[in-house]
Order: structure tokens, then C-alpha cells, then sequence
């Protein structure tokens, strides 16, 4: 017969593994607060760093409530401030760290505006929260080139002003990933078939949610912007994985 430690680090080792979630106890603890959340969806934030359950021998995932915690808060920096993943991922560690870091302010799509370079708040929304909005010469500055530059990439298609001539934030990312392929030799020039690929992946995703959109329920039809966001994850996640296993390597 098998006795448990009486005390001391047993006890304690034995509590703490008495606390571990399975997966779908996670799911359940997280959907009262976000009823879109789903299994994959939490593998997908794990494959890319949100969080490190721990595995069984059989490799089971076991989550911690510190890793439910942090899945909790993962979401809603995703749904309050829409920010990307990295930026997030970014966050959170330096939180980890002892670091004091200020929340970036990306807010939604059609927001007021704060600017993510200057720091300097924008005007609110009804909703309280800020979105990003960079000019010309505050993008041209952020990724360091010029004019002509940024014209060449509006000319292939990777980067579009919106009607005011303004950006919105995704420009920032996206014109600093040309800058660094640029810096190993691939040009705007090449990149078109990426932009072309981007888009077809677009239109499927928009197939899926479009019913939702259309639907008489208010409900249903703000649940398609999650589930957008839930499905451009997923097709990023597929994409890396379908180049890493093309190229026959596994990026960090």
C-alpha cells in the first residue's frame, strides 16, 4: 500500500499537482468570460508562447492556475486592445521580469486614434479605449527609409493609406518585416506572391465568417469579429508551419 508524505515538500509537491487543469477544464473556466475561446485556440497561443503547460509522461497538458491566469490575460489584451500576439507575448514576460512596462496602445480598427510611435495618447472612444493611426512621415520614421521607399511598396501592393492618408497600425509591422527581408536580399518585387497568398487566405477566412456577419442576431454578428481574429491565428500558425516544414527547418 502507497502512503503519501506526511509533510514538508511532499505535501506542497503534491498540492500543487493536485491543481493542475486539463485542457478542457481550462476551456470550461475560460469560457464564461470568453465564450469564443476554443481547444485549438489554446494550443494555437501555446504553440506561440503564450503559455508552457506542463506535459505528462503520456503528454497530456496539464495547466497551472498561473497558466490560466495568464491565458485569461492573454485574451483580453487580444480583445480590449487588440494587440498582436508578439506584442503581448512581449508584455507579459517583461511583467514577469519585475520590468515596469506601459501597456501599448493599439486599441480596434475605427477607433480614435493614440499614436504608437510618439506615445501620445489620441482622443477616446465611447469604448474608453485608444486605436492606432500613424501618418506618413511618422511611418517613414519608424522603419527608417524614405519616400520613394515606401512608394515602391504601395506600388506592389504591401502597404495601402487609408482615405485620410494615414496608416493603421498593422503598417508599422508589416513595412518593418520588408525592411528586415530586404536586409537578406529579398525585394518588394518578391514579395508580391506573399501579398497574393495573404489575400486568398483572407478570402477563405471571410467565406467562413460572412454568414455570421449577415445574421439577424446582434449577438452572432459581433461574434464574427472573434472569430475572425480566431481563424486569422490559425491560418498565420499553418502558414509558419507549411514554410518551416518546406524549408525542412524549425524556427525558434
Amino acid at each position: 500500500m502507497l502512503h503519501k508524505p506526511s509533510g514538508g515538500a511532499g505535501n506542497g509537491t503534491a498540492a500543487a499537482a493536485s491543481r493542475l487543469m486539463s485542457i478542457g477544464t481550462v476551456l470550461n473556466a475560460l469560457r464564461e468570460e470568453f465564450p469564443e475561446v476554443t481547444i485549438s485556440k489554446i494550443r494555437f497561443l501555446e504553440s506561440e508562447g503564450l503559455i508552457e503547460p506542463q506535459r505528462t509522461p503520456s503528454g497530456y497538458r496539464k495547466f497551472s492556475p498561473q497558466d490560466v491566469e495568464r491565458l485569461a490575460q492573454v485574451l483580453r489584451l487580444q480583445r480590449d486592445h487588440y494587440l498582436p500576439l508578439r506584442v503581448i507575448r512581449e508584455y507579459l514576460d517583461a511583467l514577469e521580469r519585475g520590468e515596469a512596462v506601459q501597456l501599448p496602445s493599439l486599441g480596434r480598427p475605427g477607433e480614435p486614434q493614440g499614436d504608437p510611435l510618439t506615445g501620445r495618447a489620441g482622443s477616446v472612444g465611447a469604448s474608453g479605449r485608444t486605436a492606432a493611426r500613424v501618418g506618413r512621415e511618422e511611418l517613414m520614421a519608424a522603419v527608417e527609409v524614405g519616400e520613394d521607399a515606401l512608394a515602391e511598396w504601395e506600388s506592389y501592393g504591401l502597404l495601402a493609406p487609408l482615405p485620410d492618408g494615414g496608416y493603421d497600425a498593422s503598417a508599422v509591422t508589416v513595412a518593418g518585416l520588408v525592411v528586415e527581408l530586404g536586409r537578406h536580399g529579398i525585394e518588394p518585387r518578391h514579395l508580391r506572391a506573399m501579398k497574393a497568398s495573404a489575400e486568398r487566405e483572407a478570402g477563405l477566412v471571410d467565406q467562413v465568417v460572412a454568414p455570421l456577419r449577415l445574421h439577424r442576431n446582434p449577438q452572432t454578428r459581433a461574434h464574427a469579429e472573434a472569430r475572425t481574429r480566431e481563424l486569422a491565428e490559425l491560418t498565420v500558425g499553418l502558414h509558419s508551419a507549411l514554410v518551416q516544414a518546406a524549408l525542412g527547418v524549425r524556427l525558434p
